[in-house]
């Protein structure tokens, strides 16, 4: 089974780093690359023509709208998906503001990555300090760079609740117990609007599981995928 990573806002493939390995027991991985457009239907679009005739799709954050987009665009290629530490509901007026401004500002100023604030806050409140986990988001920011970043700030997040009964493969939703970034209400919303869909929670950690919680996040994944190829 080919796997399909599909990163969040400013996260590159260095997202799935310390996942990577036990993963590759199923077969290929494959990272979207969401560096060049500025909507979700187009992210999808060039991840889809990119990807082979079937995989598993595992998006997240703002990789789960674009993931779920991919799900609908191609619901006969989609085996099964993951979605972490994401919603389906629309930016408010106030972030989409913020992402707007803070994108213009970017195209006339050198960018350094995220700020040390912006990252603290989608940390656990007892990792915000933690310097190694802060620069490993700050360096993904920094590879992307600025035209990246004022592509993808940007972007509109539209609310896809009415559209979620389309999915119709397998789907796991994974949040995070101290998420501050996105809540498990909203996660409750994914599981309950996806016929069949399942959820978990992972205690202790943060809106960046995959690099706060790698081995709780495998714990999760392992199972379940095991049971989807073997269904399959």
């Amino acid at each position: 089974m080919t796997i399909l990573f599909v990163p969040g806002y400013m996260a590159d493939a260095t997202l799935w780093d310390d996942v990577a390995a036990p993963l590759g027991g199923f077969g290929p991985l494959l990272h979207a690359d969401l560096r060049h457009d500025t909507s979700i239907e187009a992210m999808a679009a060039r991840a889809l023509a990119a990807a082979p005739e079937r995989f598993i799709l595992v998006g997240f954050s703002m990789g789960g709208y674009v993931a779920r987009e991919i799900a609908r665009l191609a619901p006969e290629r989609v085996q099964a998906l993951v979605l972490i530490a994401t919603s389906t509901r629309p930016d408010t007026p106030a972030l989409r503001q913020s992402r707007g401004t803070v994108g213009k500002a970017a195209a006339s100023v050198s960018f350094s990555g995220l700020s040390k604030t912006a990252i603290a806050q989608s940390l656990h409140p007892a990792q915000a300090g933690n310097g190694a986990l802060v620069e490993r988001v700050r360096a993904m920011g920094v590879r992307l760079g600025g035209e990246v970043f004022r592509r993808q700030s940007m972007i509109v997040r539209s609310d896809d609740r009415h559209r979620l009964h389309e999915i119709r493969c397998p789907t796991l939703v994974i949040a995070a117990a101290q998420d501050r970034l996105r809540s498990r209400e909203e996660s409750r919303e994914i599981q309950a609007g996806i016929p069949g869909a399942e959820l978990a929670v992972i205690e202790d950690c943060g809106h960046m599981i995959p690099i706060e919680a790698p081995d709780a996040l495998l714990d999760l994944l392992l199972p379940w995928l095991e049971r989807v190829a073997a269904q399959s």
